[in-house]
């Protein structure tokens, strides 16, 4: 089965930008995210500007929810979520300190990490027996393999015997190896941890939007106000 990527945007080597379709208002999603994140990611990523009590306040936890489901790496409620794998061995397996992704969706945007996490592919000739079209070299290995299975890069190309060349492009990804979720239910578990992390990058924003919407609906009171109010005094003015 081939994956159909969707024209949003071009990608940094191969394929398309697909849309991650992400909503922060969604709770219920964010609450998933952040149950994927500390799952999946935070053995070795760390999210250090975000307080565990701020996903309370935010996602409509307790703090023994919070404590009990999402806090493996801090003790007490106001720690940051930070890992506990040194950055010297990080780097000594890895080939480089993985990242800090707390401002990775506003540095790369939504849909490129959408995209990303469902751009691995088998490559033998890689350390980790994967890479990834949005980012080719890539040292982060699939962690998700469990849940997406394995697939391949499918590419359609040419060769050009004058130059000894092939010129290939991207066509799309073939299914080799299933894995638990299906192909539904892995877009949606993605768009879940990547709405997540739109979340972090900027938490206030929820509070910002519920903000403008009350604005904008005072403005709307109040024009409607001023404008019976105009009529009203000019009724008279010939």
């Amino acid at each position: 089965m081939l994956g159909a990527a969707l024209p949003a945007g071009a990608a940094e080597h191969g394929g398309l930008l697909q849309s991650a379709h992400n909503d922060v208002g969604n709770v219920a999603s964010l609450q998933r995210g952040a149950r994927n994140f500390v799952n999946y990611c935070m053995g070795c990523h760390s999210a250090k500007y975000v307080r565990y009590n701020r996903l309370e306040q935010d996602l409509g936890l307790s703090e023994d929810q919070v404590m009990k489901n999402l806090m493996f790496t801090g003790e007490r409620p106001h720690d940051t979520m930070t890992v506990s794998m040194r950055p010297g061995d990080a780097a000594h397996w890895f080939g480089r300190t993985p990242p800090d992704l707390s401002l990775i969706a506003r540095a790369r945007g939504t849909d490129w990490l959408y995209t990303f996490l469902k751009s691995f592919y088998l490559d033998p000739s890689r350390p980790t027996g994967v890479n990834n079209t949005m980012l080719p070299g890539a040292s982060m290995p699939h962690v998700l393999w469990e849940l997406q299975g394995y697939q391949k890069a499918v590419y359609k190309g040419e060769s050009d015997a004058e130059h000894n060349a092939v010129h290939k492009e991207f066509e799309g990804f073939e299914l080799v190896q299933k894995g638990s979720l299906t192909p539904h239910e892995y877009d949606q578990f993605v768009r879940d941890t990547v709405n997540f992390l739109d979340y972090i990058g900027e938490p206030m924003q929820l509070k910002r939007q519920s903000l403008g919407l009350k604005v904008l609906a005072f403005l709307a009171v109040f024009f409607l106000l001023a404008y019976f109010l105009k009529k009203e005094y000019w009724k008279d003015v010939k």
